[in-house]
């Protein structure tokens, strides 16, 4: 599903002594079944693009296009089915629920869809064992290593068979050797058909062969795009 976005920009405080630009007209088209890296410093703007492709937040001006619908100007509830249907989210903490278990947090963003339960399970305990957690999923997610935790919440971002898949800074709270094995992950996740958009300023991310393309930003702005080969 193609991504279109045409002069989007974001204010915030807009009218107020404290208005701030965070994108100022950015015009980007992310292809389908690729991995895209909004690569630049803290403050550069990336994750509030990507929030606002990820149905999260709404551009000030601007349209973006989902496959051939115009997101942008929906009502809430459009957005809110929109972003459970089609994206999938992994978190730069993860945002694991403490006091659940393991299996327990994948199945949660499932459960609004009102998919049966026991296909539900089945399809949790697949993806446990895909990403070798099967002897975890009655474990409390506080006791997951950093690595588990990132697998459980790829695992949770998976649940409800996404098309497009978003990382926002997945590698900032993991060491070189992790921050290697979530790309790894990221390969796979791709080589099965799904689009990737991260966000990174890590150069283990952005200089990874796993990226298709690098669209670096600097105040709200696209600074360089560059296609990698």
């Amino acid at each position: 599903m193609l991504i279109e976005l045409n002069d989007i920009r974001k204010v915030f405080n807009q009218g107020k002594h404290n208005e701030f630009s965070a994108i100022r007209g950015i015009s980007l088209q992310i292809e389908p079944n690729k991995v895209t890296c909004l690569k630049g410093a803290s403050g550069s703007g990336k994750t509030t693009l990507l929030s606002m492709i990820g149905c999260l937040s709404r551009p000030t001006s601007g349209r973006i296009t989902l496959g051939e619908q115009n997101i942008s100007g929906l009502p809430e509830r459009f957005l809110t089915d929109i972003r459970r249907h089609t994206f999938g989210f992994i978190f730069q903490k993860f945002n694991l629920i403490q006091g659940l278990s393991v299996l327990e947090n994948i199945m949660l963003p499932a459960y609004p869809l009102g998919t049966p339960h026991e296909a539900l399970m089945d399809y949790a305990h697949s993806l446990l064992g895909h990403f070798g957690l099967s002897r975890l999923s009655t474990s409390p997610v506080e006791w997951l290593s950093g690595g588990e935790a990132q697998r459980v919440a790829i695992c949770r971002a998976m649940i409800n068979d996404p098309e497009i898949l978003i990382a926002d800074e997945p590698t900032a709270n993991l060491d070189s050797k992790l921050s290697r094995e979530f790309m790894g992950l990221v390969d796979d996740l791709h080589q099965s058909g799904k689009t990737v958009l991260i966000t990174s300023h890590d150069p283990i991310v952005f200089d990874s062969p796993v990226i298709n393309r690098v669209v670096e930003m600097c105040d709200g702005q696209v600074l360089k795009d560059e296609p990698c080969y």
